[in-house]
């Protein structure tokens, strides 16, 4: 493993991680929830990119291994909050919310694998 690979993970994590913050941020104090809302977002959003990413670099363009680090590894893994998620749903258990955490957990699972579906489907439409 080259020392441009890591280092291209190493700054799309930390450039994702800053996004994931500042998205789930700005929806929390958008919406004043008491339900993960941002991290629901993220995990669509991100996973919408991942697909796009797969679907563009299988059809039209060939990125490096650094670039593909980058964006796939650093960037969508430093955005997307499975980790996060699983946290979310603990606490929502944990207080009894038991009915929160099933629809957080049927919606974030249905909308991100929709969102990588819909990255990929859009973009096979646009480029073949």
């Amino acid at each position: 493993m080259s020392a441009k690979i890591l280092l291209s993970v190493a700054f799309g994590g930390a450039f994702g991680a800053v996004m994931r913050y500042l998205m789930m941020s700005g929806v929390g104090h958008w919406l004043h929830a008491g339900f993960p809302y941002g991290t629901l977002l993220v995990n669509i959003i991100g996973s919408f990119a991942l697909g796009s990413i797969i679907e563009i670099s299988g059809l039209v363009w060939s990125p490096s291994q650094e670039m593909r680090a980058f964006l796939v590894v650093g960037l969508c893994g430093g955005f997307t909050t499975f980790s996060t998620f699983s946290l979310d749903v603990f606490v929502l258990i944990e207080r009894g919310h038991m009915a929160s955490a099933g629809l957080y957990i049927t919606a974030s699972v249905l909308l991100a694998v929709g969102g990588l579906y819909a990255g990929m489907h859009i973009f096979r439409q646009i480029l073949t």
